[in-house]
């Protein structure tokens, strides 16, 4: 009801969604290059939408490609009709995010360690946005097959659109050499569904 009443009066409405994806396995590694690449950009961009929505674009098609490897998923998210409050939710996500990301730290500094790099087995992608308009693929629950990957085809058509107000992408493990276990994953994941 609010909805229709605020539609009708011209009020513009802002949906902010948080997106969790587990994909496992031994192959899923190379990932890791995808997103730390996109990282890169996207700290070059400092803030640029237009480089934001591109990095984000290159992480959707390449998690489509990584399908086989998907093992569970989460969203959550909620409408606003002030651009202030959806702000304030982005940065709430984005604090909630950056806490989770952190994983056990492979070290060198111990001189008896063997030389070698563990390669993880799990990663988790979080995507938060803040787009203006309504999309169905993305405000429903994502923790099937099909409904995710319709989801991330619609993040892709919303940067196409030019609806994003905000893109942030976290990822765990951080980086090559840190292990993503499944403990870690229980504890700091608590969302993720078995897909």
């Amino acid at each position: 009801m609010r909805d229709t009443f605020n539609r009708m009066i011209g009020k513009t409405r802002y949906v902010v969604l948080r997106l969790f994806l587990h994909l496992g396995g031994g192959e899923v590694a190379p990932i890791l290059g995808v997103l730390n690449s996109a990282a890169r950009e996207a700290i070059d961009a400092d803030g640029d939408m237009e480089v934001l929505g591109e990095t984000l674009v290159e992480i959707c098609e390449s998690l489509l490609r990584y399908d086989e490897y998907w093992l569970s998923a989460g969203n959550e998210g909620d409408v606003f009709w002030n651009e202030g409050e959806a702000g304030d939710y982005v940065n709430e996500l984005f604090t909630d995010s950056a806490q989770r990301y952190s994983s056990g730290v492979y070290s060198s500094d111990s001189p008896n360690q063997a030389l070698s790099i563990p390669v993880t087995r799990n990663v988790v992608i979080m995507i938060t946005v803040a787009y203006q308009g309504e999309v169905p693929e993305l405000e429903t629950n994502l923790a099937n097959v099909q409904a995710l990957k319709a989801g991330l085809k619609a993040l892709i058509n919303l940067h196409y659109k030019h609806n994003f107000r905000a893109i942030q992408v976290h990822f765990s493990p951080a980086q090559l050499g840190d292990e993503l276990t499944n403990d870690v994953l229980l504890e700091y994941f608590p969302e993720l569904i078995p897909l």
